[in-house]
């Protein structure tokens, strides 16, 4: 930080007193909505003295898997002893979720510091002529200079927000760069294409950092592949440079055979369920196998084993009551749909399916039902507790159209809009052999959670 910033802080009061205050100051930004670019980032980190320059960034983008990938680098990096930061986002229900250090949040008096440091450096970019910095971009500054400079982990692990390109996140200089997929989300924001929308993720390949990608489509590999060939950066493909093969698959336990370029590692067991979380998985393992090779990486096998199995992550095909039985899973795109559905019918054992849904307006819902739709038997429509939420009844006319094109008239559709009401809804509904699911956008997810597990409201903000 410089001096006369420095001297600034150290003059003024502090602006909160509590950390309950930080937060909401933070989450009130919210109301500028997303402003893609890097100008109001670059200015903070100059003032603040470039924190991002002292820390090993491995950055993941993608459409969905970025959460998970997250989680098992994270647990594979904590057990082998390093002290790791995580980043991530949307929190699933408090606000300091989202930044962690060895897997426990951020502590409450560091957040109230870190932030009291920031909030002058915030006012005035928002005086000038750059603006209003995001509620994402002080987030995001906010888990840089912790980690600069409050706790200096060996590595972070640095979800992107949305995107890439122009995603608040891409200030950094990453040691090791992910992109888990590119499918059907955020199009309104990063393009009407996915091609467009691979562009924007592939933005994050830096010059010469080597890239683990499981991108599937061609077009969307061309695109990677050009990026990271202009970048003089190594790609290491899902089904070129590595493979995996599903040994075995049952409820929290699959386990995976992984052929990279430097060896195979046979019989990985992993408790997150649905063929996805394979995929997940193996962009993980050569992630860490990569970092072995560059960076010495110290990881022994059975270490490897334990944190792999070891690894969850709240909120995706989550069981969190067991009487009756209540899932939960933060698919909101078609592409998450498609993974869910094959979850659901082949990992879970039902009688009757019973599925609440709410949605944030932004998202391709009609690609999402025609995944969903086959398998249920009750669909209870309702509404996430947030500002861009899709309406009930909206998602009801278009469930009830899709159903007919299926030919499927025995479906039974509620419209509840009260998340809370559908929630003690489908609890009467589903029976000792049936299976409940809980699905959506992770503002409705984080909520559910947090109030069947803890009788708490969860908090808010992206």
């Amino acid at each position: 930080m410089s001096s006369m910033a420095e001297a600034n802080i150290s003059s003024a009061a502090p602006a909160f007193s509590t950390a309950a205050q930080a937060v909401h100051w933070i989450v009130n930004l919210a109301k500028f909505g997303i402003r893609p670019g890097l100008k109001r980032m670059e200015k903070l980190m100059e003032m603040l003295d470039h924190p991002e320059r002292r820390l090993k960034f491995i950055h993941v983008a993608g459409t969905n898997g970025k959460g998970s990938v997250c989680a098992y680098l994270t647990q594979v990096l904590k057990q082998s002893g390093y002290d790791v930061g995580t980043f991530t986002s949307p929190y699933i229900e408090k606000y300091t979720d989202r930044i962690r250090f060895n897997g426990e949040n951020i502590a409450e008096d560091d957040l109230l510091r870190v932030v009291n440091r920031l909030k002058p450096l915030v006012d005035e970019i928002a005086a000038s002529e750059l603006g209003q910095p995001t509620m994402f971009e002080v987030s995001t500054a906010l888990a840089i200079e912790y980690f600069a400079h409050v706790v200096y982990p060996d590595f972070v692990v640095w979800e992107t927000g949305l995107g890439g390109r122009l995603d608040s996140t891409n200030i950094v200089s990453p040691i090791l760069t992910i992109i888990t997929n590119v499918g059907h989300d955020h199009m309104e924001v990063l393009g009407d294409t996915l091609e467009k929308v691979a562009a924007e993720k592939a933005a994050i390949i830096k010059p010469g950092v080597p890239v683990v990608s499981a991108v599937a489509q061609p077009g969307v590999i061309e695109v990677v592949q050009q990026t990271a060939k202009s970048k003089q950066s190594t790609l290491y493909l899902l089904d070129r440079q590595f493979h995996y093969k599903r040994i075995s698959s049952g409820e929290n336990h699959q386990v995976i055979d992984f052929t990279g370029p430097f060896r195979a590692i046979t019989g990985v067991a992993v408790s997150m369920n649905g063929e996805h979380q394979l995929q997940n998985a193996a962009v993980a393992l050569m992630a860490i196998e990569l970092l072995r090779q560059y960076y010495a990486l110290i990881v022994e096998d059975d270490v490897l084993f334990e944190a792999m199995k070891a690894t969850q992550w709240a909120g995706r095909l989550e069981m969190i009551s067991r009487e009756p039985r209540i899932l939960i899973d933060g698919a909101h795109n078609p592409e998450g749909g498609a993974a869910l559905a094959q979850a659901l019918r082949e990992t879970y054992r039902y009688q009757k399916l019973h599925f609440v849904m709410g949605m944030l307006s932004t998202k391709n819902h009609s690609g999402y039902l025609r995944h969903i739709l086959p398998l249920v038997d009750t669909l209870i429509l309702t509404e996430p507790d947030w500002h861009k939420k899709e309406d009930a009844a909206s998602l009801a006319d278009l469930a009830g159209m899709l159903l007919r094109e299926m030919g499927r008239s025995e479906v039974e559709i509620i419209v509840e809009p009260s998340w809370k009401a559908a929630v003690e809804l489908v609890r009467k509904k589903t029976a000792q052999d049936d299976l409940a699911v809980v699905s959506g956008t992770l503002y409705l997810i984080g909520d559910v959670r947090s109030w069947i597990l803890h009788q708490t409201d969860s908090e808010k903000g992206w």
